[in-house]
Formats: structure tokens, sequence, C-alpha cells
């Protein structure tokens, strides 16, 4: 494959393409950044190595989770500090009046937006999904912080604020998690 060829998106829409790309060459510059990591790449907290495959499905099933649920660059807590609760005078309420106040309250307060980042969508699927684990999503996430260390061509660089930054697109986020998930296959251990 040529040193340009673009890598494709998964499930990017086709109005929205990827505004990012990574090159095999941004893969190559990923393994090479790889083999100098002061720990194993693939190994993660539990102390066992992770597959390619593995690290690879896990990535394709956060791509999938953020197409279903929808993505977003970071939460807006912001609403959380404007939204004061009103005060409840408790000597003029029943203990009954109270505890639907404090439900009202609660339920006013939840949120029903199911959008994620993706260190969150990531997080998810190493805890509740099939398709991963706590180990996986350790080294899923050291293998976009390569490809982004990669890509820009800083030591400092980490996926999670560079899915952060205020032009990023879900597209641009597919990109990089297919981008990861090649990775993984192509440079990842094979055992199983």
């Amino acid at each position: 494959m040529h040193a340009n060829t673009t890598l494709p998106a998964l499930a990017a829409t086709p109005s929205a393409p990827a505004g990012v790309v990574f090159t095999d060459e941004t893969l190559r510059k990923a393994a090479a950044l790889a083999a100098e990591h002061r720990r194993p790449v693939w190994t993660g907290a539990s102390g066992e190595e992770s597959s390619g495959e593995a690290v690879a499905r896990h990535l394709q099933a956060t791509a999938e989770l953020l197409d279903k649920d929808g993505w977003i660059r970071t939460y807006d807590c912001s609403s959380d500090w404007t939204q004061g609760a009103e005060p409840v005078d408790e000597d003029s309420m029943t203990l009954k009046d109270m505890v639907k106040a404090l439900l009202r309250t609660a339920r006013a307060n939840m949120s029903t937006d199911s959008r994620r980042t993706l260190r969150t969508a990531l997080r998810h699927v190493g805890e509740g999904s099939p398709h991963g684990d706590t180990d996986t999503d350790t080294v899923a996430s050291e293998v976009l912080d390569l490809l982004i260390k990669a890509h820009t061509g800083s030591s400092d660089a980490r996926a999670v604020p560079w899915s952060e930054r205020l032009h990023r697109t879900h597209a641009d986020i597919n990109a990089l998690l297919a981008a990861g998930a090649r990775f993984a296959r192509t440079y990842g251990p094979t055992h199983a």
C-alpha cells in the first residue's frame, strides 16, 4: 500500500468526511514510538498481554457505540452550576412532600443525553461489553496516544485532549479509531 494511502473512517457519514487523515506512514511512526516506549504497550494493568486483534475489536466497538449513541466533544457541566435547587422549607412540609420534592429535583437533574466522549466510550466498552475489558481499554488508549503522537509530532500529545479540541468532529474520531484498529491488527501481538 502506498505511504499516503488514507485509512477509511469507520461508519463515517458520507456528508461529513474526516478532516483528519491517518496515513500508513503515521502508523509506521507510531510503531517506532511503541518500540521505544518505556513499558510494553500491549500489556494492561493486569500484567497480561492483549492481542492486537482484541485491541482492534475494542476500538471498533468504541466506534460503533459512538455511532449508535452519538459522540460529544466534552460534557457541558455548566448547567449543573447554573441550576440551583430551591431550598425546601422543612417546617411547612410533610415527609411525603419532602420526598416528592427530592425525587422531582433528582429527575430534573438526570441527563437523558446518551452521547459519549471518546474516553467515556472506550471505558464503557471495557466495562460492560463482550468486546473489551479494562486491559484492552488501557492498551487501546495507549495505541490512540501513540497515533496522535505520530500524527502531531509531539511527544506530549494524547488522544483524549486531541479529541476535545473545539474543531474536532465525529468523523475525525472515527478516523482515529479506524487507524487504531488497523495499527493494532498490523503491529499488535498475534496470540489469542
